[in-house]
């Protein structure tokens, strides 16, 4: 009898289980579709009732609109080349400081990953008044120095990413590195890093969408319109009394589109390098 109900069970588990992932999917699917829908739609159709999903006739011309409107074509090369520079530089860092606590012995290396892991649970909002401040002495507001060196330079939640998936590397594999004569920048280089592909490239997708997406850092250091990244270029399509939601939709797709075959290429690395890194403590 026990066998029966535990299969009934499951049974009846199995479709709750595909109900609430389909409802999960629908509420994650729903904004994006309202957002492409809008950015085909005329100015006059945005609120109409009951609305359409698909409209009649389809704007096609709002995006053309958008990109010429405002210099979403200069914003989009800034965001790309902050994006890519930091995303690259923070590879770099992470991994090199994961390796250290990973797999190397110092003086203080608990405490300093201790003390590395409690600057995650600071606000980034708490710094911004002070950074900001030294910044301005060294000339550095209005230029994009401030929106790479930092993030490049401090991203703890990317060494400590890289510091779980490494631990989870068999020793042996550096040890019969160093019989053949490796020493541990080439350990580190020709060993760790190759297999650690699936934890950066989750690590290259969080940083890569973190700056393409970053709002409220170019708002506090950027007053030149020809230095705006995309957020702020899409934030201007947004008026004082008025807001043209067709542009403003067409220039949000638009924004997605790096973000997007980013995501589709690193998949099934950033699953598997999310999953693994938590393996092991």
């Amino acid at each position: 009898m026990s066998v029966w109900n535990s299969g009934k069970n499951k049974f009846l588990a199995r479709p709750l289980l595909y109900l609430v992932l389909i409802f999960g999917a629908v509420l994650m699917v729903t904004p994006f579709v309202w957002m492409v829908s809008t950015s085909l739609k005329g100015e006059g159709a945005v609120f109409e009732y009951p609305p359409k999903v698909i409209p009649n006739p389809l704007h096609y011309d709002n995006y053309k609109q958008a990109w010429t409107t405002l210099p979403i074509g200069i914003a989009y090369l800034n965001s790309l080349k902050i994006a890519v520079i930091v995303t690259a530089g923070s590879l770099l860092t992470c991994s090199m400081a994961g390796y250290a606590f990973a797999k190397m012995q110092f003086v203080g290396q608990k405490f300093l990953f201790m003390l590395m892991l409690a600057t995650m649970m600071i606000p980034g909002q708490v710094t911004l008044i002070p950074m900001f401040m030294w910044f301005s002495k060294i000339n550095w507001v209005n230029t994009h120095w401030p929106l790479i060196i930092p993030p490049v330079l401090s991203n703890a939640f990317g060494v400590f990413l890289l510091r779980q998936y490494m631990s989870s590397i068999p020793k042996e594999l550096e040890d019969a590195g160093r019989v053949d004569g490796l020493n541990p920048w080439q350990i580190y280089w020709k060993i760790v890093l190759p297999n650690c592909k699936p934890a950066l490239a989750a690590l290259g997708i969080f940083t890569f969408m973190g700056n393409w997406n970053n709002f409220l850092t170019p708002l506090i250091y950027l007053d030149d319109q020809k230095k705006f990244t995309l957020p702020l270029i899409i934030a201007s399509f947004q008026g004082l009394y008025s807001t043209d939601w067709p542009l403003l939709m067409a220039a949000s797709c638009i924004s997605l589109i790096p973000v997007l075959i980013v995501y589709i290429f690193a998949q099934r690395y950033f699953i598997e390098g999310i999953t693994l890194s938590g393996m092991k403590g």
